[in-house]
C-alpha cells in the first residue's frame, strides 16, 4: 500500500473543504478543452476523464451552482408542495364535511390517516435502490403522476372503506419522493451546501400548510357544483394540479450533472469532479455491492438518526393533520379557521430558511437542530398549560417553526455523515422509512374524545421532542470522540510516520475510513 500522510488523505475537517482550484482563471471557456464525461458507465454513474479539475474562479463556481439551483430546485419544490398538499389536505376536508358525509365516527378518521403511512414507510427503501437505475428524471415524475391520479380519485370515494383504500394507495405512490429527492440532491451539491437546498425543497411543505388553508377556503365556495361537496373538490382539483406538475417535471428534470445539457462541458466536468470528492476527499466507490447495504443496516448512527427523525416528523404530522381542528376549537367558524391556519405555517417557513441558511454558512448542524427542538419544548409546554386561546395559538407558531426548522437540517446531517454512494442511498432510505412510522403513531394519538385540548397528543409530542434532544447530544458526543480518535490515528500511524492506507481502501470504507470526519 502506498504510504500517505494526513494532508494527502484529506484529513483536515471536511467542512473547510471547498474544492476550489489553487489557480483560478476568469476565462469562461478556457476550461472546456480536454474535459469530457463518460456517460456510459454502469448505472448512469459519472466518470470524469481528466487528470485535474477545470480551473474556475469563486465567481464562476457561484454562478454555476446558481444555474443548477434555478434548473433543479423550483420543480422539486413544486413536486413536494403537491405531495404535502395531497397528504395533508384531509385535515382541511375534515372540517368541510368529510367526517360527517363518510360517517367517520370513533377512530375511523385516525385509521384513514394511519393507512397512508404503512406502505409509505415500507416502500421508501426499495424505491431509493431503483432510483439511480430507473433514471431520476423519469422515476420521480412517474410517481408524481400516479399519486396525482390517486388523489383525484379520493374525491370520488363514497364510504369509509374506500377512503382507507385510497389513502393506502396514496402512501404507495408518494413513498419514493422525499427519500429519492434527498438522495438525488447529493448527486449535485457538496455536503456543506446541501442543507439550504434541502431547506428550499422542504419549505414547500410549510408553504403547503399555509396554501392548503387558503385553497380550502377558496374551494369551499364550490359546494354543490356538479353535485359534489366542497371536500370532494379539494381532492379533485389538487389531484389534477399534481398530475400537471408531474408532466412538467418529466420535461425539465435531468438525471445527473454528467448528462445536464444546459451546462457547458467544463461546468459538467467541475461538478462531477467536485461531487466525486464531496463526501470524502479521496472520493467514493460507485460500484454496487451488497456489503454497502449491510454496512448501512449495521451502522449505529442510522438508528440514532432514526430516533431523531421520529422526534421531529411525528409531532410535525400531528400538528399538520390536527391544526385545523385545534384552531376551530378556539371558537372560529370553518371559513375563518381555514384562514387562521395560514400565518403559523408562514412563520414555520421563515424559521426553516433561517436555520438552513446559517447551518450551511457555519458548516454545523446540531446547534440548529437543538434550537428548533427548544421551540417545540416551549410550544408544547404552552399547549399543555391552562391558558387563554391566544397563547395556545402562539404555541402553534412555535411548534411549526421548530418542526419545519429542524427537519431539513436533520436530513442534511444524516446525508453528510453517511459516506459512499450506496451506503448513503440505503442509510437515507432506512433513516426516513423507519422514522416515518412515527407519522402513523401520531395519526392516532390525537383522539376526537380528547378535543379540544388534546392533552394526550401534546404530551406524547413533548416526550418525543426530549428524545430528539437526547439523540442530538448522543450523536455529538460520539462524533467528537470518533473524530478525535481518527485524527490521532492518522497523525501517528506506525512509528509516527503517518497512516499506511490505499486510496482504494479509503473509498471503499466510506465514512468508516480513518480519514473521514463526521459533521457536527
Amino acid at each position: 500500500m502506498a504510504q500517505l500522510n494526513e494532508k494527502a488523505l484529506g484529513t483536515q475537517p471536511t467542512q473547510n473543504y471547498t474544492g476550489v482550484p489553487d489557480s483560478p482563471t476568469n476565462d469562461d471557456h478556457s476550461s472546456d478543452k480536454g474535459y469530457t464525461i463518460d456517460q456510459k458507465t454502469e448505472g448512469g454513474s459519472q466518470q470524469l476523464l481528466a487528470d485535474s479539475p477545470p480551473q474556475l474562479s469563486e465567481a464562476q463556481i457561484k454562478a454555476l451552482y446558481r444555474k443548477i439551483d434555478w434548473r433543479t430546485m423550483p420543480i422539486l419544490a413544486l413536486l413536494y408542495l403537491c405531495s404535502q398538499l395531497d397528504r395533508g389536505n384531509i385535515g382541511n376536508a375534515a372540517i368541510e364535511g368529510l367526517t360527517k358525509d363518510l360517517n367517520l365516527t370513533g377512530n375511523r378518521y385516525n385509521i384513514a390517516l394511519t393507512m397512508f403511512f404503512i406502505p409509505y414507510c415500507l416502500l421508501e427503501f426499495p424505491s431509493n435502490l431503483v432510483l439511480k437505475y430507473f433514471r431520476p428524471s423519469r422515476w420521480i415524475p412517474l410517481l408524481t403522476v400516479i399519486w396525482g391520479v390517486v388523489m383525484t380519485m379520493m374525491g370520488l370515494v363514497k364510504n369509509y372503506h374506500q377512503l382507507v383504500g385510497v389513502r393506502a394507495c396514496l402512501g404507495v405512490a408518494e413513498a419514493g419522493l422525499f427519500p429519492g429527492v434527498a438522495y438525488y440532491l447529493t448527486f449535485w451539491y457538496p455536503r456543506h451546501e446541501l442543507s439550504f437546498r434541502i431547506g428550499i425543497f422542504f419549505a414547500a411543505a410549510s408553504i403547503a400548510g399555509a396554501f392548503s388553508g387558503l385553497l380550502a377556503y377558496a374551494i369551499s365556495f364550490m359546494e354543490g357544483i356538479q353535485g359534489l361537496h366542497a371536500w370532494q373538490w379539494i381532492f379533485i382539483l389538487e389531484g389534477i394540479a399534481t398530475v400537471a406538475a408531474g408532466l412538467v417535471a418529466a420535461l425539465v428534470l435531468y438525471d445527473f450533472p454528467a448528462t445536464a445539457s444546459y451546462l457547458k462541458p467544463h461546468e459538467r466536468a467541475y461538478v462531477v469532479w467536485r461531487q466525486k470528492f464531496a463526501y470524502s476527499e479521496q472520493g467514493e466507490d460507485e460500484d454496487f455491492s451488497w456489503q454497502y447495504v449491510k454496512d448501512a443496516i449495521c451502522d449505529w448512527q442510522v438508528y440514532t438518526h432514526v430516533l431523531l427523525y421520529m422526534s421531529i416528523i411525528g409531532p410535525l404530522y400531528g400538528v399538520v393533520f390536527f391544526t385545523p381542528s385545534v384552531v376551530k376549537s378556539f371558537g372560529f367558524d370553518t371559513a375563518d379557521t381555514q384562514l387562521m391556519t395560514i400565518p403559523p405555517f408562514v412563520f414555520g417557513t421563515i424559521v426553516l430558511l433561517f436555520n438552513t441558511f446559517y447551518s450551511d454558512r457555519t458548516g454545523l448542524r446540531s446547534p440548529f437542530i437543538l434550537f428548533a427542538l427548544t421551540l417545540n419544548v416551549i410550544g408544547y409546554s404552552i399547549l399543555l398549560s391552562d391558558v387563554k386561546w391566544g397563547a395556545h395559538y402562539f404555541a402553534i407558531y412555535l411548534i411549526l417553526g421548530g418542526a419545519y426548522g429542524a427537519f431539513p437540517v436533520l436530513i442534511s446531517w444524516a446525508s453528510n455523515n453517511f459516506a459512499g454512494h450506496y451506503k448513503r442511498c440505503v442509510g437515507m432510505a432506512l433513516h426516513i422509512g423507519i422514522g416515518n412510522f412515527s407519522g402513523a403513531m401520531f395519526s392516532n394519538v390525537y383522539r376526537s374524545k380528547d378535543a379540544p385540548r388534546y392533552k394526550l397528543g401534546h404530551g406524547i409530542a413533548m416526550m418525543f421532542t426530549w428524545l430528539g434532544i437526547f439523540a442530538v447530544i448522543t450523536n455529538v458526543i460520539a462524533y467528537r470522540y470518533i473524530n478525535a480518535k481518527r485524527a490521532k490515528m492518522v497523525a501517528g500511524g506506525e512509528g509516527g510516520e503517518g497512516l499506511k492506507i490505499s486510496g482504494e481502501e479509503v473509498r471503499r470504507l466510506g465514512d468508516k475510513s480513518p480519514t473521514f470526519r463526521y459533521n457536527l
